[in-house]
């Protein structure tokens, strides 16, 4: 593949929904669930959509459930699909041929609604118990929690943490 150039293609101008929260791999789960409590509380939604692709799959699973954790009475429906992404290389040397590489990719798409949803649909779950659903603030979860877990003030290893290197013959 390397006397190959992948051919870069414009995105498309997706219209991009106020209820929609697009889940990538990179992305942080609690920055998905904030977001979700800016549309439930401040925007005052009562639906939401989360949308994730290929490896994002599990993240957004994961989003899903935290944010039925965190509001009570979310009934949620699940679509599973695939979506066909089409890729283009064009040769870097003359004599080549251009190579088209199509590829399955695994998307899905969970509502979350405060107001009940179809119960007929097959990947309908309906709200958890009260009792599972903790409801925080808006204020609790915009907090920062910090990064890692740090040990103070450039601490170090201490003196008895020496290196396991050749040592002095004895």
């Amino acid at each position: 593949m390397n006397k190959y150039r992948k051919v870069m293609k414009p995105r498309e101008a997706l219209v991009k929904d106020d209820e929609e929260i697009r889940v990538t791999a990179a992305g942080s789960v609690s920055a998905y669930v904030s977001r979700a409590a800016k549309l439930f509380n401040e925007m005052e939604k009562s639906c939401l959509t989360i949308t994730a692709t290929g490896n994002a799959l599990t993240k957004g699973v994961t989003a899903a459930e935290v944010i039925k954790r965190r509001f009570k009475g979310l009934h949620q429906i699940t679509k599973l699909d695939s979506q066909e992404i089409v890729d283009e290389y064009e040769p870097l040397e003359e004599g080549l041929d251009k190579v088209t590489d199509i590829r399955q990719v695994p998307c899905m798409v969970i509502t979350l609604s405060k107001d009940a949803l179809d119960k007929e649909d097959k990947g309908y779950q309906e709200p958890l118990d009260e009792s599972l659903v903790t409801e925080v603030d808006l204020e609790e979860i915009m907090k920062s929690r910090g990064r890692g877990r740090g040990a103070g003030r450039g601490v170090g290893k201490g003196k008895s943490a020496k290196g396991k290197g050749k040592g002095k013959g004895k």
